[in-house]
């Protein structure tokens, strides 16, 4: 959500509006700090009830609408990409349409929804619900621009824009989608947030690759946070991130793998293919791999091997988790 959020402020968008149903002030109190360093208002928009992808936006009807006019963009939070989003305001202004989406293209279309378009135009035609036969290999990517009168599509109540909303407006030949160059990935599911966050250091090798760490410790493509701590003798990489806060004590492995603000990873452990939570403890030569996730505030005890285990916050692991398995 940092990088979306970062991608939006550098083109000039000044509020965040986060549509929520479920403890929202956990997640403002994880990006105040972000807020404050980045110069952008972050509010919520809270669901007393699930309202699906598109009631929130009724929900949020009066924060979205200032009297201008001006489009707003809609984002989903558990998608990855480069965020061109400066061209695509640029395409929304081309087209004179209601609304703006961004696709992808798929090597297998047929697990997915594919979105019909004009080759020419970008005029979107309609949608195909996990095709039999081959219609295209362009699929909703999650990132849309939509004009204040779309609101007037949508109810308060649970609905779908990608199902509900979108199809009607594209029945009025007013929906146009643009291919977003670069990468995509949905990083819902752990194991695709460890695949995406490689395509995210890899775009940063590309395209900024001074936000990358450098060093003797380092290899390949790995960010480190400004406030983290890292020990002698580690080595780090590839494709790692390091959040505030964290300490990495002396000797550490660490590769494929992403460790969250305020963690500690104590002497000689070896992290791989991981996600180490908020304010978590790994113990000295302890193992961690095979996509194992420490949620928040879990503590692994000295010399623990984890194979794939999924632990819950807030638990204290003593022996070893030698295949994967929930820990509640």
């Amino acid at each position: 959500m940092a990088h979306l959020i970062e991608a939006l402020k550098a083109i000039g968008v000044t509020e965040v509006i986060l549509a929520i149903n479920y403890q929202p002030e956990v997640m403002l109190s994880f990006l105040k700090d972000f807020e404050t360093k980045l110069g952008i208002k972050i509010t919520c928009s809270q669901e007393t009830e699930p309202l699906g992808t598109a009631g929130p936006l009724a929900l949020a009807r009066d924060k979205l609408i200032d009297g201008s006019g001006e489009p707003f963009f809609v984002l989903n939070s558990d998608v990855i990409s480069e965020y061109p989003l400066k061209e695509m305001i640029q395409f929304h202004k081309s087209h004179g349409g209601e609304a703006s989406l961004m696709v992808t293209k798929v090597d297998e279309p047929s697990k997915y929804g594919v979105v019909v378009m004009e080759a020419a135009t970008g005029k979107v035609e309609k949608f195909v619900e996990k095709p039999k036969i081959f219609v295209g290999n362009k699929i909703n990517a999650g990132i849309y621009l939509l004009n204040p009168s779309v609101l007037d599509w949508i109810e308060l109540k649970p609905t779908s824009i990608e199902k509900e909303v979108f199809p009607k407006i594209a029945a009025e030949e007013k929906l146009f989608a643009m291919v977003l160059p670069g990468f995509w990935m949905d990083i819902g599911q752990p194991k695709d947030y460890i695949s995406g966050l490689r395509l995210y250091l890899n775009s940063l090798r590309k395209n900024s690759s001074s936000k990358l760490s450098t060093g003797p410790n380092i290899v390949g493509n790995v960010l480190i946070d400004e406030t983290a701590s890292i020990g002698e003798g580690c080595l780090i990489g590839p494709d790692v991130a390091i959040g505030p806060g964290c300490v990495v004590e002396p000797g550490v492995r660490l590769s494929r793998c992403t460790v969250m603000r305020g963690a500690r990873i104590k002497r000689h452990a070896c992290i791989s293919s991981s996600i180490i939570g908020w304010h978590s403890t790994v113990g000295q030569w302890a193992r961690i791999e095979n996509m194992s996730i420490m949620g928040e505030d879990v503590h692994v005890g000295d010399e623990v091997y984890s194979n794939g285990g999924v632990v819950l916050p807030h638990k204290e692991i003593k022996s070893s988790i030698l295949k994967p398995q929930i820990v509640m």
